[in-house]
């Protein structure tokens, strides 16, 4: 009788400890990026992240990291006039899920203010945001409720009315990853700035990536925009391309906060 336990005993353990060695753990973000200065992680793991506005092919994180690269590859594809780079850790746990459910929230992005040199105030920087029915289509539709599962990908199309280009709209596919979740974003129609044509279809590229780590939550983005030298002359691309990215990533991050209360 306690041989057959002793045996049906082992069997289980032989079940279960091959499933539980294929469960990858949380890498942590010095095996991500080993590269990265004293200085430059303090400022990862602070509240408002680390970003670099006037990032070059040769001074991004991408550097030292595979991931970075990968993702740039497709930022760098435009040639862009202006690269933005940024990251951070969001501190706690969190899941794919959770993400997942944040970055489907594109009513959420309504109203998120930005702070405006010129009048001196926090302003919304999209008046409004809206998903809509699909590739050139211009009707609204509601965001769908919590997922119970990431899908492996989504294409998603939006309208940002801008508080300085007006209506834009958006394509942004999301798609799992070894290890986390990518989210790419390009404009799907020009943009226009005093009616003159300011970014063309597809000249706007957010590359983002969410990844639970052992310290939280990475959050790595590349923005890159190639623009009209009309717009260069007037416009501070830098600056405004910085403010967009820091909106959307607030957008993602207070979502992806937001779900370990609910």
């Amino acid at each position: 009788m306690v041989r057959t336990f002793l045996f049906l005993l082992l069997l289980q353990c032989a079940a279960v400890f091959p499933i539980a060695a294929q469960s990858p753990s949380l890498r942590s973000f010095d095996e991500i990026f080993p590269s990265v200065s004293t200085d430059i992680r303090q400022e990862v793991f602070s509240q408002d992240g680390y970003f670099n506005e006037a990032a070059s092919r040769q001074t991004i994180l991408a550097t030292g990291s595979r991931l970075a690269e990968d993702l740039a590859s497709a930022v760098f594809a435009i040639r862009p006039r202006v690269l933005v780079e940024s990251v951070m850790v969001i501190p706690g746990g969190h899941s794919l899920l959770d993400i997942y459910n944040a970055l489907s929230k594109i009513r959420n992005l309504r109203g998120r203010t930005y702070y405006s040199q010129s009048k001196g105030a926090n302003v919304p920087l999209f008046e409004d945001a809206t998903r809509l029915d699909g590739a050139g289509s211009s009707r609204a539709v509601g965001d769908p409720p919590l997922s119970s599962s990431v899908p492996a990908s989504e294409v998603i199309y939006m309208r940002l009315k801008d508080a300085n280009f007006g209506n834009t709209y958006y394509r942004a596919q999301m798609g799992r990853d070894t290890y986390g979740l990518r989210l790419n974003m390009t404009n799907s129609r020009d943009i226009s700035f005093l009616l003159f044509p300011a970014i063309r279809e597809g000249m706007f590229v957010a590359q983002m990536y969410f990844e639970p780590i052992a310290e939280g939550v990475l959050v790595y983005s590349l923005a890159g925009v190639e623009v009209s030298d009309f717009v260069a002359s007037r416009i501070h691309m830098p600056s405004a391309i910085e403010k967009r990215l820091a909106v959307i990533i607030g957008w993602a991050t207070d979502g992806i906060r937001s779900r370990q209360t609910m």
